[in-house]
């Protein structure tokens, strides 16, 4: 009661912060008519003096007043349109990151462009987010007169665009998009191997329209992009054919370490029965055309001999599943990564799933959080105001209509069955049918919009056919004064631009108009029709002329007729045919009525059996409305069915909300690992030479191998040399006399790891100085990158499957989000730590092969996916991590002849060819030996 009275006497805290903003409208208001004098020019180049003003130290709040004042003017001249005071406050409030809250019909389109114009001065780029690709275009190229007759740059961002388009529309001082482009674009970015490569700028300013529908909505389902993996299930079945042929002195196990590696026999009978069965290309199992042939061999050899039936896993069903090795328990629905599950699949005989490996994901709450700046706006925000701000930190404001609202909204009224709902519904549009009102019927599915449109045809309407031109011509005759007869229209999923072309003829009078939810987002239903969306559809091939006008000003007066019959008729007549989950759902639907000032009604119509009421207890209800009397046809209406309902709704709308945060405190985790790679990725690619970085990685791994096997503080008896000696073989490739260096006295575990450090770096040094150092800076951060890229995508399976079982840990009492951070956290330390053992392994191994570069040789490009060929973009990176990569340009052809005293002057040998050093041995048992 006391905040009741409080409110009545001072006002909500909304209408304080409403208040707080007229001091800067009235000066606003106060420079118009000196704007008003200026010419086009003298306007358009206020935008170079605020650009000099914010160079010379002034903010964006200093720039507020004259450059919305600015805008407001050029609005007036481009658009015919100019802003009302209560559109500066939503702008206002946008640039404070805020969201505005505006009725339907009250312009929020035209309200961006203040805070957008103000932020766009800063050359950073502006994103105004839109739901969808027809919106971005409307918008960029509406609004975008505004920007352009000031000066600025706009870009439009829709599918189909090439990333030199792209990039050129995010260069652009204003940029319209959709959530899910903008999104997809940073993923991508995050994929390329250089700079110039990635298309977007930091993230500054956002402005999203239909906030609570991107922001909420849409946000429930992440961003995902897949591949390039495709599904190779028969070349798993074939590669599995040949393991069977492989003897034992063909591989060699290391149950230890749970590894295996063809010996020198093996590949060459594998590389055998390959070529035979046509399966290689070029000469070498190593070339880098066949590294994902490697890469199954691999795999196929690891299925077979380290992994055992009944042991490491069972088939059941046609499936092969995991078995726990610590508990010996199933785990169902984990599958191993990086083709290894498919290559038990394929040893089984059963069938072989594909591949659909995550290359990089993100939700949109964390990316719409990256913006340094984020607003939005739309019709229906403020029951939702509380996840707002928990996730975004933005404040709903709710911006007060220019014109009161004069919309009668109606108590619910509610019956027993559907049926008896539907026929009142019926009832309900035929008497404004009669009356020639405009009625607009909201549903919750497509499935119940048919239903009912079926119900209107039994009672004698019309469904209007969209695949006839005619169907366009609007349903009213303003000179004879009739309506079509018994005619309606349904609204479902359909192509953008037909659809907003309905729902904006949806006012003229006597239209009967079924909507789902997602119809008529973007388009206002203006009482007699809209203007413009008519005169484009009727008059879009005609050229510009006294007929154009004419036919124009002919639309014009024949919508003034239309108008001013649906005013007559009270306006339009929104029917809700049942409440939704959510309140905000039902209001925006309510809002498509009284915009402007005009008048309107709602009424929405249950019944027990809607879900809503079912799930909320309907069968005591309808026992009592029973016993109460309540006959056939009967409704109840009252205010407390009204709470009691919008109670209901508050509950689930809690649930849903809890769902959403607490999905998004899982992805957090992740999404701070992202950033994390993201940013190296980043880094490494601003880099000119990544040799000390790949130094240091080296460093580590030594001193991780010495250290596990020559502790700190033991004796030399207890050091195992043996181990270390086969562990530098194995990383490094060499074979170090680590057995006579332990022999020797004094010697002590910080001399071991400086010898092998001081080896692995000569002979680094070695590899610089034969292949020149912009090769290997070349080779070094290709690597860096494309391991690097290989380990996160792996680990993001790892990640989504703990994120799957980590449930379970609730049972025993543990928090299973604390749980999911810890070993989240020690997977990431252990990917890092394989990313430094895997880039070594394969720089110490690398070998390149280079034609002589001469000064007009082009440099060499990154491996890249070809659009025409299919070829893989991350072939190397799906090489077996401690495997060989061979990065070789196409050799020159008018290379000179072989000097067998030069290797650099030998260019790319195959494998199988004789050494041109002249030993009569083939190149890889000799100078190749060491890949």
């Amino acid at each position: 009661m006391f905040g009741a009275l409080a409110r009545k006497l001072f006002g909500s805290a909304n209408d304080r912060r409403v208040r707080g903003y007229q001091p800067r409208i009235a000066a606003i208001n106060a420079l118009e008519p000196e704007i008003k004098a200026l010419s086009d020019e003298e306007l358009r180049a206020r935008t170079v003096t605020f650009r000099e003003q914010l160079a010379n130290g002034a903010s964006l709040d200093d720039l507020l007043v004259p450059a919305f004042a600015t805008v407001r003017e050029a609005a007036r001249r481009a658009l015919g349109q100019r802003h009302f005071d209560v559109q500066l406050i939503g702008g206002m409030v946008l640039h404070e990151r805020g969201i505005a809250e505006m009725r339907t019909g009250e312009g929020k389109t035209l309200v961006a462009t203040a805070p957008v114009y103000l932020n766009a001065l800063t050359g950073k780029g502006v994103h105004v987010v839109t739901v969808n690709d027809y919106l971005a275009k409307r918008d960029a190229e509406w609004m975008g007169r505004v920007y352009r007759f000031l000066g600025l740059t706009v870009g439009i961002i829709h599918h189909g665009l090439d990333d030199n388009e792209r990039r050129a529309a995010y260069a652009c001082d204003v940029t319209y998009a959709t959530n899910n482009e903008l999104g997809f674009d940073y993923l991508r970015d995050n994929m390329k191997y250089e700079l110039n490569q990635m298309v977007q700028r930091p993230h500054f300013y956002a402005v999203v329209d239909e906030v609570d529908s991107i922001l909420v909505d849409e946000a429930r389902t992440p961003l995902i992009i897949s591949g390039p993996l495709d599904d190779r299930s028969d070349f798993y079945n074939t590669i599995d054919t040949y393991i069977p042929k492989l003897s034992k002195e063909d591989y060699e196990v290391d149950e230890k370490q749970r590894s295996v590696a063809l010996t020198e026999a093996g590949m060459e009978k594998t590389e055998t029965l390959l070529r035979d069965a046509g399966l290689l290309k070029g000469e070498s199992l190593y070339d880098i055309e066949n590294v994902s042939v490697v890469h199954h061999v691999n795999q196929a050899l690891r299925a077979h001999t380290l992994f055992q039936r009944d042991k490491d896993y069972i088939v059941r069903n046609d499936e092969v599943v995991i078995i726990d090795e610590f508990t010996g328990r199933m785990m169902p629905g984990r599958r191993y990564s990086e083709g290894l599950h498919q290559a038990l699949e394929a040893k089984e005989r059963v069938q072989v799933q594909p591949e659909n490996q995550t290359l990089a994901s993100i939700t949109f709450q964390n990316y719409f959080r990256m913006y340094e700046k984020l607003a939005g706006m739309t019709g229906t925000a403020n029951t939702e105001a509380a996840e707002f701000q928990d996730i975004y930190s933005l404040e709903v404001i709710e911006i007060p209509t220019n014109l009161p609202v004069r919309r009668v909204d109606d108590d619910d009224e509610v019956y027993r069955t559907a049926t008896e709902k539907y026929n009142a519904i019926i009832d309900l549009i035929t008497d404004c049918k009669s009356r020639g009102q405009p009625v607009l019927v909201g549903t919750t599915s497509i499935e119940k919009s048919e239903l009912l449109a079926d119900l209107l045809k039994k009672r004698g309407f019309k469904q209007k056919d969209f695949s006839d031109p005619d169907a366009f011509r609007p349903l009213y005759d303003g000179d004879q004064g009739t309506t079509d007869d018994q005619v309606f229209a349904v609204l479902n999923a359909r192509h953008h631009e037909q659809e907003s072309y309905i729902v904006s003829q949806a006012g003229v009078p006597g239209a009967v108009t079924i909507a789902t939810n997602m119809a008529g987002r973007g388009t206002d239903i203006q009482l007699g029709g809209n203007a413009d969306m008519r005169i484009s559809h009727e008059l879009g091939d005609m050229p510009e002329g006294e007929q154009r006008a004419a036919a124009e000003a002919g639309i014009r007066e024949e919508i003034a007729k239309l108008k001013a019959k649906a005013l007559e008729a009270g306006g339009l007549y929104v029917i809700g045919t049942e409440r939704h989950e959510s309140r905000r759902i039902d209001n925006q639907l309510r809002g498509r009525s009284g915009r402007q000032g005009d008048p309107g009604h709602s009424h929405f119509f249950l019944s027990l059996e809607d879900d809503l009421m079912r799930i909320f207890g309907s069968d005591r209800l309808d026992g009592m409305l029973q016993k109460l009397g309540l006959k056939e046809g009967e409704a109840i209406v009252h205010p407390w069915i009204n709470r009691a309902l919008e109670k209901a709704q508050q509950k689930v709308e809690a649930r849903n909300y809890d769902i959403r945060k607490n999905l998004l405190k899982y992805d957090d985790v992740m999404n701070d690992q992202r950033k994390v790679v993201f940013e190296q990725r980043v880094e490494l690619m601003q880099d000119e030479d990544v040799a000390e970085t790949v130094a240091e990685m080296r460093h580590g791994v030594i001193d991780d191998l010495v250290v596990k096997h020559v502790p700190p503080n033991a004796y030399p008896e207890q050091w195992d040399t043996d181990g270390l000696a086969e562990a530098l073989e194995r990383v490094l490739g060499l074979d170090l006399p680590v057995r006579e260096w332990a022999a020797e006295e004094g010697i002590a575990d910080e001399e071991m790891r400086e010898r092998v450090q001081r080896r692995a770096d000569e002979a680094m040094a070695l590899k610089a100085a034969k292949y020149g150092p912009d090769i290997m800076r070349y080779v070094e951060k290709s690597i860096l990158l494309q391991t690097l890229d290989h380990l996160w995508r792996e680990h993001l399976v790892t990640l989504d499957h703990l994120r799957q079982v980590i449930g379970l840990r609730g049972y025993a009492q543990r928090d299973p989000l604390n749980e999911y951070k810890s070993e989240a956290f020690q997977l990431f330390e252990a990917m890092l730590a394989s990313l430094r053992e895997a880039v070594t392994a394969q720089l110490m191994r690398v070998e390149v092969m280079a034609a002589p570069q001469t000064d007009d040789m082009p440099p060499m490009a990154p491996h890249h996916i070809d659009a025409a060929t299919g070829e893989d973009e991350f072939a190397l990176a799906d090489a077996e991590i401690s495997g060989e990569a061979t990065l070789a340009p196409a050799p020159d052809a008018a290379a000179p002849a072989r000097n067998p005293d030069d290797p650099s002057s030998w260019g790319r040998v195959g494998r199988n060819e004789p050494c041109p050093c002249g030993s009569g041995l083939k190149y890889k048992h000799c100078h190749g030996k060491f890949v």
